[in-house]
């Protein structure tokens, strides 16, 4: 009997090897015929969340007719269907290949947000375009004085009939200024706790009264805006749950982008350019204890990566993944700068700043690299309110938020 278990449990690996072994040959076809030299150095050069939009345009319609587009969406709303272990090899083919980095917040938040919270008419409305990348979507949550405690907003929206007029401001806005949409919390209602008035609304950004200011940061880039709405038309249809229940809304939807804004195919990409800066240095040997420390958390993230992929998104795993893959990021980014030396410094002219597409000296992609991943432990909830979210759920010293 001992005999026959094990037989079937190494067969069980076996056939599991085996369907790995074709999985990861279909991938590599399709990445190796798809992604093109233009698209490969678009990947590359990203130094923040998502490469330059008209490489992530094109990758985005490739994906999306091959399939591929929503690994981690349902199959009946047109994911793939694939597994978490699946999900993580498909991710880090991409990252060892340089696809682009997609601007996907409808993919990874909005997206499954509606599938889960949202009404038929709402699904049917935006899946297919998120799918397609018709639609692209920011997210309206931080005002001044009002980041990590997000309860603290004040952008109101009155209800006048089938609709809410928005007046206020949004700031850090990711990619407003390429988006189509955007979701939003706005406060409806005051007195009492400040969580208990506010409501989610998802916003055409097209509508007249916004205005869209772009912010540059230390990295070089301007992909963060400040957003201004004036007396912003948005008709009740649009808000997602109930009026003055945002709030449950919203940490469903930051559950979703805490596990998913940086992923460890992202973190690869920074260790390999890394290791590449150093062989063409020759300081392999001077950094050899680090880059083998870096291999040995990137491979224990991975693993627990793939493990909260089984799962829902819950306080818990999303919490701890936000944390543990932004501060490595961190130290990977620092790493690649190390190796850069004075050169990753060099400061960017002006018109280099406010351009996608323009080259960056080469060893300023370290500098622009490690300015843009500073961020990564404030956005979407800072690292320090993720370690309270997790002594909250871990200790039980109050409610996870």
């Amino acid at each position: 009997m001992a005999f026959d278990g094990a037989h079937k449990t190494a067969a069980a690996a076996l056939k599991k090897e085996s369907g790995e072994a074709a999985f990861l040959r279909e991938v590599r076809a399709f990445l190796d015929e798809a992604l093109t030299e233009d698209l490969r150095a678009a990947g590359r050069a990203t130094t923040s969340t998502h490469s330059a939009i008209d490489a992530c345009r094109l990758w985005h319609k490739r994906l999306y007719e091959k399939g591929w587009i929503a690994p981690a969406w349902p199959k009946a709303h047109g994911g793939t269907g694939w597994n978490a272990r699946q999900r993580m090899l498909f991710e880090r083919e991409c990252a060892a290949r340089d696809a682009p980095v997609l601007f996907a917040g409808g993919l990874r938040n909005v997206g499954p947000l509606l599938i889960e919270m949202g009404s038929e008419a709402q699904r049917a409305r935006y899946l297919e375009p998120i799918l397609s990348g018709a639609h692209l979507w920011c997210q309206g949550y931080s005002e001044t004085g009002a980041g990590s405690d997000l309860a603290a907003l004040s952008m109101k929206a009155v209800r006048k009939g089938d609709a809410y007029l928005l007046s206020g401001t949004k700031i850090w806005t990711t990619g407003a200024h390429l988006a189509t949409h955007m979701f939003a919390l706005v406060r409806t209602a005051s007195g009492g706790k400040p969580q208990e008035g506010i409501t989610f609304l998802l916003i055409d950004m097209q509508s007249p009264g916004i205005e869209i200011r772009p912010i540059q940061t230390l990295s070089g880039e301007a992909e963060f805006n400040e957003v201004r709405f004036t007396d912003v038309r948005v008709p009740v249809s649009e808000r997602v749950g109930e009026e003055n229940g945002g709030w449950l809304v919203a940490k469903r939807l930051m559950q979703y982008a805490r596990k998913s804004n940086t992923t460890t195919g992202l973190l690869r990409r920074t260790f390999r350019l890394a290791k590449e800066l150093a062989a063409q240095e020759e300081l392999e040997a001077d950094f050899a204890r680090a880059f083998a420390e870096a291999e040995i958390r990137l491979e224990a993230l991975e693993r627990a990566e793939e493990a909260a992929n089984t799962q829902q998104p819950g306080a818990l795993n999303s919490s701890m993944m936000k944390l543990l893959a932004t501060e490595l990021h961190q130290k990977l980014s620092a790493l690649y700068l190390d190796l850069a030396g004075p050169g990753g410094l060099e400061a960017l002219g002006p018109e280099e700043l406010l351009t996608e597409t323009a080259p960056a000296p080469p060893l300023a992609h370290a500098g622009a690299k490690y300015f843009a991943t500073r961020a990564a432990s404030i956005y979407s909830g800072t690292n320090e309110v993720q370690r309270n979210i997790l002594a909250a759920s871990v200790l039980g010293l109050g409610k996870a938020v």
